[in-house]
């Protein structure tokens, strides 16, 4: 019999339908994915080994979950995601403020409405994506917000006393009955507010200004929180973290490749803009590199984190600069060049914490230096590394290059160049040619220019080439060619 034929409970006992709890649901339909290997957890990367497994555990023993981690670390995503699991449709009795399943009611209202109309209670069906309810907690969160109080203009419209629960309204919580409920940052919820959770956790009771409600509630509770160490606003009460059944740590992407997979998935782009913008491959895996410096850096503080919506916010901005670029100069397509990084700086500033020594510098000068030193961790995976202590004489594959600015007078690529102009500039740099030919030789040749830029960019990190940035672009020279030219 289909779902939409069935509209009373009479019609759904001859269904045969059976009721079952929601960490049920979550854990049958869990191990018929697992079964016939489907995956569950679509669109998630880099936690195949660790996070998602542990997740699974924890829904197969039907535990409320606590998500730990850093911000931009895809908690609440994967809450959300955790809704797939749940059946298509499940049975409500019409009119229930709190979702009551028509063969186990709960409230007074769907009790009653039984007991008086039998098998010609009307009933309704709720789909899965309806079953989720989150709650950002803050410290202005109230009792009265997620488990309810009385509400005075109930009692005046039915005239009843406050002594009469039906006068109650429920928060949302109960109102969230048989569903997932999502509550994040949970130690900024107020300790007082968190204490109001145990029960609900462990027995299914709801106390609400006096009233003794045994509410039996059917939930499964997804809590995601900062470490403690970082958050100084408050932190998880010791009795409400012991009746969470699994708590699972998240963490960052541990590879360019994942983070680049993460971002391309997520990074929001006109269409008009990916199809007039190439991006070069070194270009994407710098722009990575850029999150996983800042994760290491004295400027940037560790404890707070470096979100994943760094690099994709970024992204967008990469794109944008490149293509604001072209509309100015007149191409109709063009490629990313490392200039155009200077546009990310907006995206960083505003996504990383400071420590005092990164306040002292200032967030541009931050910002900067990771891009340089993202630069110079990537450029000997694609090109000789240049060591810091040579002999004299002795010949390094930088010899050409370092010799053609030694005997020049510097070397400018100006942000309004098109894209015509910008790669005659870099063709006159002609020992970039042989270094590209040497060491990549496989290249993509539209990723030449970016990688003969990059070979400069790489240069000045090693303190063979100087580089200064001015308001129309970029300078190169031969750090000691105007200190020799004048003597």
């Amino acid at each position: 019999m289909k779902i939409e034929t069935i509209n009373t409970l009479g019609e759904l006992k001859q269904s045969e339908y059976q009721s079952k709890s929601i960490k049920d649901e979550l854990r049958d339909n869990l191990i018929e994915n697992i079964k016939n290997k489907k995956t569950t957890f679509e669109g998630i990367h880099g936690y195949e080994n660790t996070v998602i497994p542990e997740l699974e555990r924890a829904i197969l023993s039907r535990h409320n979950i606590n998500l730990l981690g850093l911000r931009g670390q895809a908690k609440t995503r994967l809450a959300r995601m955790m809704v797939n699991l749940l059946d298509e449709y499940i049975p409500v009795v019409k009119g229930s403020e709190i979702n009551d399943d028509p063969l186990a009611p709960i409230s007074r209202y769907a009790i009653e409405l039984i007991k008086e109309k039998g098998d010609n209670t009307p009933i309704t069906w709720l789909h899965r994506s309806e079953r989720f309810a989150e709650k950002l907690a803050t410290p202005d969160v109230t009792v009265a917000d997620i488990i309810g109080d009385v509400d005075p203009i109930k009692a005046a419209n039915l005239k009843l006393s406050y002594a009469d629960d039906r006068v109650i309204h429920y928060g949302m919580i109960p109102r969230a009955n048989r569903c997932i409920f999502v509550i994040n940052e949970l130690p900024d919820l107020q300790a007082r507010i968190q204490v109001a959770l145990f029960n609900i956790l462990q027995e299914g009771d709801i106390q609400i200004r006096g009233f003794k409600l045994r509410l039996p509630l059917d939930m499964q509770f997804v809590f995601t929180a900062n470490p403690e160490d970082y958050t100084n606003r408050g932190s998880i009460v010791t009795p409400l973290k012991d009746r969470i059944g699994s708590q699972i740590l998240t963490h960052y992407p541990d590879s360019v490749e994942t983070a680049r997979t993460i971002t391309a998935q997520e990074a929001k782009l006109d269409s008009r803009q990916s199809e007039s913008v190439y991006v070069p491959e070194l270009a994407k895996d710098l722009l990575e590199q850029i999150s996983f410096e800042a994760r290491e850096s004295e400027y940037v503080d560790v404890k707070s984190g470096v979100s994943a919506r760094m690099s994709i916010t970024a992204f967008e901005n990469l794109l944008s600069t490149a293509e604001r670029r072209a509309l100015i100069s007149g191409d109709e397509t063009t490629s990313v060049r490392l200039s155009d990084f200077i546009g990310v700086i907006p995206a960083i500033t505003g996504k990383v914490e400071l420590v005092y020594e990164g306040e002292q510098e200032g967030a541009d000068f931050v910002a900067n230096s990771l891009m340089e030193e993202a630069v110079k961790t990537l450029f000997p995976k694609y090109f000789p590394k240049v060591e810091k202590l040579q002999k004299q004489d002795e010949e390094t594959p930088y010899d050409d290059l370092i010799s053609w600015f030694f005997n020049g007078d510097g070397f400018e690529l100006l942000d309004e160049y098109d894209d015509a102009t910008y790669k005659a500039k870099l063709d006159e740099v002609t020992p970039l040619d042989a270094l590209i030919a040497d060491y990549q030789p496989e290249i993509d040749p539209k990723d030449v220019y970016f990688e003969k830029e990059f070979i400069l960019w790489g240069l000045t990190q090693f303190k063979k080439l100087s580089k200064y940035r001015y308001s129309e672009g970029m300078q190169f020279k031969d750090p000691y060619g105007s200190y020799i030219s004048g003597l």
